[in-house]
């Protein structure tokens, strides 16, 4: 099966074929695959370099004449490395543009922490206005990707990764889906997380969600969701542990509510492995997920 990121440069250099309006920005990653696209739009396809600034300062540039720039790179140098003009260049100025990235939390672990950006949503929760798509499958990417390029000026980040689950869903940019429905608590499984959370809650009473969107976050759909099976909720993310828990918290201020965030530590591991190792290590495999999921819904009141 192709990845996410194999799915990328297709997807974007139909788009340059189809709208006018698209433009695409490299840092030197991922240029390859823009080859031929670049050949029938040389005025639309550009590489800036290793000058990860650059990039952003360029495609807030391309905004302001009316073009939908499409800037990507590793997460850690299209989010972290170039913050400054992520705030400014496009928020400041008002501009909008897709931010793709690749790499994730660690799907390179090789590559060291250099090329890791677990804190990426959490630092663009900082900001004003984004949208946030953090898709699970590689079909999934695609829808979020297009919706992404058709959101007139919006600003939006879309997280791409090796890790998958088995089946694409069917996504709409907007909403959680239910996948499966009991009374015991609510699982919220974000992106490539859904395979390991119906494994981990397998048997048990709980509601789960499934999150591609995740800015903004449906807070309709868990509020309905706890209404049955209350509002004890736990939310599993690919990124750093609780990045969503205090925008659950606010979807579910005016009801006494418990939730617990599970993701990516902060604890630097500097034995890299490989990424299954990380997932054990960070206590996102199935077995480990069970036992905090269940531990934590069957201890109500000590979390």
């Amino acid at each position: 099966m192709d990845t996410m990121r194999d799915r990328f440069a297709p997807v974007v250099s139909r788009l340059l074929d189809e709208d006018p309006r698209v433009a695409v920005v490299l840092a030197e990653i991922g240029t390859d695959g823009f080859a031929a696209a670049r050949i029938r739009h040389p005025e639309r396809v550009i590489n800036v370099g290793i000058r990860e600034q650059l990039l952003v300062g360029a495609g807030a540039g391309l905004a302001l004449t009316g073009l939908r720039p499409v800037l990507h790179t590793f997460a850690s140098f299209l989010v972290e490395r170039p913050f400054e003009q992520v705030k400014l260049d496009l928020g400041h100025q008002d501009v909008g543009a897709v931010l793709v990235s690749a790499a994730a939390s660690f799907d390179w672990p090789a590559g060291g922490f250099t090329h890791m950006a677990p804190g990426d949503v959490a630092l663009l929760d900082t900001l004003d206005g984004w949208t946030v798509h953090v898709p699970g499958h590689p079909d999934e990417a695609e829808t979020l990707l297009r919706h992404a390029v058709a959101a007139g000026d919006d600003k939006v980040y879309v997280r791409l990764s090796t890790q998958s689950n088995a089946q694409g869903r069917p996504v709409d940019g907007v909403r959680l889906h239910t996948v499966r429905e009991g009374r015991g608590g609510v699982v919220v499984a974000v992106g490539p997380m859904l395979d390991a959370v119906l494994a981990a809650t397998e048997g048990l009473d709980v509601t789960v969600l499934y999150a591609t969107t995740v800015r903004p976050f449906d807070g309709a759909a868990l509020r309905r969701a706890t209404e049955a099976a209350g509002t004890d909720v736990v939310l599993v993310e690919p990124c750093l542990a609780g990045t969503s828990a205090a925008t659950a918290g606010d979807v579910l201020a005016g009801v006494p509510h418990r939730v617990l965030g599970l993701g990516v530590g902060r604890r630097e591991l500097r034995k890299y492995g490989t990424v299954d190792e990380h997932l054990a290590a960070h206590g996102l495999d199935a077995g480990s997920l069970r036992e905090r999921i269940g531990g934590f819904l069957s201890a109500p009141g000590d979390a």
